[in-house]
């Protein structure tokens, strides 16, 4: 080696192999920093995730506590409203409440207060009113039947704070008739968070909606009561969505927080859990500086090594290449997805199978490889996902979305969604498909529980169908076990086809909006139910109803409907929207050969009878037992 050349392979070949060391050492840093930075991440992750499940365990439990208090609630609605309140019925359901009471710790307290604020089931609170509560008052002034859910207040009872479900019931006219009041206590509820553990200076509160404290764990009494709506969760609009993560800085002690809420669906109720972060992360801080100590000593070794290397330049070279390589591995692997990746050859067999595949399908790659692809596919779902592989096979489909149920190693069975793509050789030719899998078993199953949930007719929000079945056979055991009578209303509008051909099918969806609003209105009683039963044909049933009262509601919606004045040119008859009506009324304990079906068959050959004299009217069935006889003569 000439002179010059030794000079130019030092000034070039050192400088370069220093700059790599030193870029290596500072990528080893930055990449141990961003990891430790990623492993703090996810200490956050994982702890807002674990306060997420606290706060909707805890939701839940506050829904499942008020749920547990409405259904007493409602019970107790439908008997004062049946029976009245005459002081035997009262002294029946003061007994029922105080058993109730006894059973259930949860409950606090059981009330009936009359509509002028007296109570009528509480013997220890004689002489005191509550025309001027909160709750009393949205009830004698709101017609809604719904629960109300009070902010928290002491009992008049023992002084407790205790948050408050109630309900309006009303008198046979449908006035106010006075308020059925449950309640829980507010300590109840902080006792019941003490067995959650999720740090030493953490806390579970439960706040009103509008701001105001109702259970908190630790130091229930010091909070209980308290308002809170000047801070950001009821004032950031950043904050006021159903739920999420929530960090801040403490006012009392100055201490970072990091936090989870979520505001209940159902009740003005917002429950929020929180924990220390210096307390959280104070085991990943020890383990970082730990780990970064050796990383450091790392980095100086590797230094070292480097500045030997500069003086073996072809060995140095030659290390540099592997590091090179190696760094190429890594970065294949740091980015390799969490989804299976597999390719299927034209044979249908497996060449390829990421290590997701143990966490997907319960098989690690080297199990999979050189298997059929479809073979744990569902035996019902096979032939779909066979013919869009052989499809893209034969080059007519380049890619494709599917889902299926797959055989899982341990979980029996799994719901997977695989995008497919074709891969081609240089020619242009089809050599095989490409598909990323991802187990989607749990969108599935929340899928399956909201179609189950489906029970409000999307258009009109009455009841649909299948609400109407489920209640009419309640309402049949339960007119049978109370010996009481059972009506129902079919109300079917008139010449409905007209009317959507003529002004088209958006103006047909509003008169049936219109129609079941009317309908709607009727419902006075808390059992009284409308629904749309198909169509523009509907259907109201009404407990504890006879022929007369059936007769009375059914004449009020004809004339409510015909009062709307919307024009129907289609109705020659009357040049506005009518609907025929026809109603049946049975008592299921004297009629025992009779079925549920047996009313709705009643009362649909009414309508008809209705149809058939005219339309625009009301036809009442006889009784129960006179028109079965008819039926089976048809």
């Amino acid at each position: 080696m000439s002179p010059a050349t030794h000079r130019t392979g030092w000034s070039h070949l050192p400088l370069r192999a220093a700059a790599f060391v030193a870029l290596t050492c500072v990528a080893i840093l930055g990449v141990s920093g961003w990891r430790e930075w990623a492993a703090r991440e996810a200490v956050l992750r994982e702890a807002e995730a674990e306060m997420a499940n606290v706060v909707r365990s805890l939701t839940q439990h506050a829904e499942d506590s008020l749920d547990l208090l409405d259904s007493g609630v409602v019970g107790v609605v439908s008997r004062l409203e049946m029976d009245g309140t005459a002081p035997v019925t009262i002294a029946k359901l003061r007994t029922l409440l105080e058993a109730r009471k006894k059973a259930i710790e949860r409950i606090h307290s059981l009330a009936i207060i009359d509509d002028q604020g007296n109570w009528l089931t509480s013997p220890g609170t004689i002489g005191s009113t509550l025309s001027d509560d909160a709750f009393f008052r949205y009830h004698q002034l709101s017609p809604k039947r719904e629960p109300h859910v009070g902010r928290p207040v002491k009992s008049l009872l023992d002084g407790e704070w205790v948050v408050t479900l109630s309900r309006r019931f009303n008198k046979p006219d449908g006035s106010f008739g006075g308020v059925v009041l449950a309640t829980i206590s507010s300590k109840y509820l902080s006792h019941f968070y003490e067995q959650f553990e999720i740090g030493r200076n953490s806390s579970v509160s439960l706040t009103h909606g509008d701001g105001l404290m109702i259970a908190r764990n630790p130091s229930n009494e010091a909070f209980v009561g308290r308002s809170v709506s000047d801070k950001p969760l009821f004032r950031d609009a950043s904050l006021q969505r159903p739920s999420g993560a929530y960090h801040f800085k403490s006012p009392l002690d100055g201490a970072e927080r990091v936090s989870f809420f979520k505001r209940s669906s159902r009740f003005p109720l917002l429950l929020l859990a929180t924990v220390d972060k210096d307390e959280l992360l104070a085991p990943w801080r020890a383990a970082a500086i730990s780990r970064m100590l050796y990383v450091v000593a790392l980095v100086m070794l590797i230094a070292v090594i480097g500045a030997v290397l500069v003086r073996q330049l072809q060995r140095g070279q030659s290390m540099a290449a592997a590091l090179v390589e190696k760094e190429a591995h890594f970065r294949l692997l740091a980015e390799g997805s969490s989804d299976m990746v597999t390719r299927i050859g034209l044979d249908e067999r497996l060449r390829y199978v990421s290590p997701s595949s143990v966490r997907v399908v319960g098989w690690r790659p080297n199990q999979l490889i050189g298997t059929p692809a479809l073979a744990g596919i569902n035996p019902e779902d096979l032939p779909a996902v066979q013919a869009i592989v052989d499809a893209m096979k034969r080059g007519e489909r380049e890619e494709a979305r599917l889902t299926y149920r797959n055989s899982h190693r341990q979980n029996g069975e799994v719901w997977l969604e695989s995008t497919m793509r074709v891969t081609r050789k240089d020619n242009g030719r089809v050599d095989g498909v490409v598909a990323i899998s991802r187990d989607i078993s749990e969108h599935k199953k929340l899928e399956t529980r909201l179609e189950t949930l489906a029970i409000e007719d999307s258009l009109t929000g009455l009841a649909n169908r299948r609400r109407f079945d489920e209640r009419l056979k309640e309402e049949w055991a339960r007119a049978y076990r109370d010996r009481s009578s059972l009506a129902l209303l079919m109300i079917d509008v008139d010449h409905f086809k007209a009317y959507n051909d003529e002004y088209g099918h958006p103006a047909g969806d509003a008169c049936l909006r219109l129609v079941a609003q009317i309908i709607a209105a009727e419902t006075q009683r808390a059992g009284d139910l409308a629904a749309r039963y198909g169509g523009e044909e509907f259907a109201m049933l009404l407990p504890s109803t006879d022929a007369a009262g059936c007769a009375q509601v059914g004449e009020r919606i004809l004339k409510a409907i015909r009062e709307a004045g919307l024009v129907h040119g289609g109705n020659r008859a009357a040049g506005c929207v009518t609907a025929s009506v026809g109603g049946a009324t049975c008592r299921p304990a004297l009629e025992r050969t009779a079925g549920v079906s047996s009313l709705v068959e009643a009362a649909d050959r009414a309508l008809y009878a209705a149809k058939d004299a005219g339309r625009n009217r009301l036809m009442m069935s006889g009784e129960l037992m006179n028109l079965m006889p008819k039926a089976s003569g048809q």
